[in-house]
């Protein structure tokens, strides 16, 4: 079942508990991403959650390749560019930054 889940809920915008389908562990990961989403945005770069799979995609200013984002290590930490960069999911804010520090900063 797709995130949307049943009558239109979508967890990946709402914070609530309802019954859409999904396991609990998908639907944390979901929550945990869309804190990131939202803290990431207020820094100034565009972002989506793909629905498809719980994950967010954080968009590069200068139009190079998206960072994808997931909820890994057992639901500890966000990690990106193949698990080789995380932070951990307590720290929202700090994610945020690291996470804009490195798209800003990356190679092409």
């Amino acid at each position: 079942m797709p995130l949307g889940g049943r009558n239109g809920v979508n967890p990946m915008t709402v914070r609530g508990t309802a019954d859409v389908g999904l396991s609990p562990h998908v639907l944390e990961e979901a929550v945990k991403l869309v804190e990131l989403r939202d803290a990431v945005a207020r820094l100034g770069l565009q972002t989506e959650i793909r629905e498809s799979m719980p994950a967010l995609v954080v968009h590069s200013p200068d139009m190079g390749l998206p960072v994808w984002v997931f909820v890994g290590y057992g639901g500890a930490y966000y990690s990106w560019q193949s698990a080789e960069k995380r932070h951990p999911v307590g720290d929202v804010a700090g994610a945020a930054m690291a996470l804009a520090e490195y798209v800003m900063g990356r190679v092409f």
